[in-house]
């Protein structure tokens, strides 16, 4: 391992390209800890984008950000500013609700954008602290539709990461479907690729020894991270940067995956296990997600309460799985799933050295996890056995979309042609220090017939094993109450006499969930 002990000081932070108002905007002397609120704010001066809660709940600070993806694809976002590291949109264009008005990259031919006439002519403001944040969530909505407006259930969808709590909801709901009506204002995408170029080529590479590391290859990430253990490592950074805007800390240095190809792929493969589909560590949880509800579309209800829009933008899959939270909304998922996490390191003899371990056994603890000093977690491998298991997921929540879980289970299963459980898994959140699989519960299913009498078992064998946390958001009572409902839920949507099949795709929400008393004499294994 290299000895960090002999190393010079961190070198000063690299320059910051960002593309803004239609030209190149070079930042020099930013911190590598520096959030892309304040240098907008402090630097630049656009005192439009505000902070409201600086941990991403709010979406007062959201931004519209644009750049070029490896398969050449212009990708628009909308990112929660205050929890986005300044450096890691370096060569990528910015926007806040101001610039709206003033960009010549935007053609329109009214002075407002027409997200700000909608908004305007639908009195969907009234103390204004939160517009930027919805008129923002609503630009990259109007990009990613050719200039549509939105139907109700899409604009909910799209503002789940943003808050009003004077205004009402129901005028902006019709303003994101009024701005369709105005005469389209396009951005000059030719010119804006152009700049994009720019302003990524004045990146360049940082020094070895730079504040703010942002390899592009996996090699180079590997190597950085075994130059200093330590490193705070990110990509979305949608978690990590709370240590800065709620306890202060500060970092020295900082090592940035999101930029590296490796990690921000997705691909089919194969192994001596079998075919899996691979997720790069650094893909946004918006893509990840949306690449497993493809082959298992009951993912996508669960998938849509996975924080707001702003955090599934910027924070990614590898990210939600490596912090270790007990609460992730990944996990149970990924453990019904069978996943694997892909582990590499750098070594200075032997050279690559890569590991998988199954995401349940990569858990050791409270937020800490079988990952090395030296290793990177590079991806996400889900296996592809033919048939695919049927998979149900949902969750508790204080509130229906843009929090945390209170409780959380997801379940895959396979039966075999006579209506008996072939394969099963379980896994859950919530109940303890760290996401865990079911296999007490799982047991009571396996190879008997599916249907509500197993599955009441199974919900008592699950209620029995766990130790739920007792806090503030829940009693244990109520989380072990909630576990049982969730389980028997499958009861209530699967189709009377078609085993294994899902009556509804209504899966992640709170209705129809009650707790229940489950009151029956566990099995062991069948013979």
């Amino acid at each position: 391992m290299h000895d960090t002990s002999l190393e010079p000081p961190p070198s000063a932070p690299p320059p910051l390209p960002l593309v803004h108002r239609g030209r190149v905007t070079m930042l020099h002397s930013i911190a590598p800890d520096r959030t892309l609120l304040s240098v907008l704010r402090e630097e630049l001066g656009l005192a439009a984008v505000k902070e409201g809660c600086a941990s991403g709940d709010c979406g007062a600070c959201t931004v519209a950000v644009a750049d070029v993806t490896v398969d050449g694809a212009l990708r628009w976002r909308a990112l929660n500013s205050c929890l986005r590291l300044a450096h890691s949109v370096a060569g990528c264009a910015v926007w806040t609700s101001a610039d709206l008005v003033h960009d010549p990259l935007i053609v329109k031919t009214t002075d407002l954008h027409p997200v700000q006439e909608a908004m305007r002519a639908c009195h969907a403001s009234q103390c204004g602290f939160c517009t930027p944040g919805f008129v923002m969530s609503l630009f990259v909505a109007y990009q990613r539709r050719a200039g549509e407006g939105l139907g109700r259930e899409e604009a909910v969808r799209v503002l789940s990461g943003n808050l009003c709590r004077c205004t009402g909801y129901r005028p902006i709901l019709d303003a994101a479907r009024a701005m369709g009506d105005y005469p389209r204002a396009a951005v000059d995408e030719a010119r804006l690729r152009d700049l994009v170029a720019q302003a990524d080529a004045a990146r360049g590479d940082a020094p070895q020894a730079s504040t703010y590391l942002a390899p592009r290859t996996l090699a180079d990430a590997l190597a950085a991270r075994a130059r200093w253990p330590q490193v705070m490592v990110v990509a979305g950074g949608t978690d990590a940067a709370l240590a800065l805007t709620k306890r202060q800390t500060r970092w020295d240095r900082v090592l940035d995956v999101s930029r590296c190809d490796a990690l921000t792929a997705v691909s089919v493969g194969s192994d001596d296990i079998g075919p899996y589909l691979r997720i790069g560590a650094a893909v946004t949880l918006e893509q990840a997600w949306a690449v497993l509800a493809e082959r298992w579309p009951r993912l996508g209800p669960y998938a849509e309460r996975f924080a707001g829009a702003p955090i599934r933008h910027g924070g990614t899959l590898g990210g939600n799985v490596v912090n270790g939270s007990p609460i992730g909304d990944s996990m149970p998922v990924l453990i019904a799933l069978g996943a694997r996490v892909v582990l590499q390191r750098l070594d200075a003899d032997a050279g690559l050295q890569t590991r998988t371990v199954l995401i349940e056994d990569f858990y050791l603890g409270y937020r800490r996890t079988a990952l090395r000093g030296d290793e990177l977690l590079t991806a996400v491998d889900v296996p592809l056995r033919e048939p695919l298991p049927e998979v149900a997921a949902y969750k508790i929540a204080k509130r229906h979309e843009d929090d945390i879980s209170t409780v959380s289970l997801a379940a895959a299963w396979r039966l075999d042609p006579d209506g008996a459980v072939q394969h099963v898994r379980i896994g859950v959140g919530g109940v303890a220090a760290t996401p865990v699989r079911a296999t007490a519960a799982e047991a009571q299913l396996l190879h008997r017939p599916w249907g509500r009498d197993a599955l009441q078992r199974a919900a008592a064998a699950l209620q029995a094993s766990v130790q739920p946390l007792d806090d503030g958001r829940a009693s244990a009572g109520y989380r072990r109450a909630m576990l049982g409902a969730l389980l028997m839920r499958l009861a209530q949507t699967t189709e009377p006499g078609v085993p294994g099949v899902i009556a509804s795709t209504a899966v992640g929400g709170l209705e129809s969930v009650a707790p229940i008393a489950v009151d029956v004499e566990l099995q062991g294994e069948p013979s």
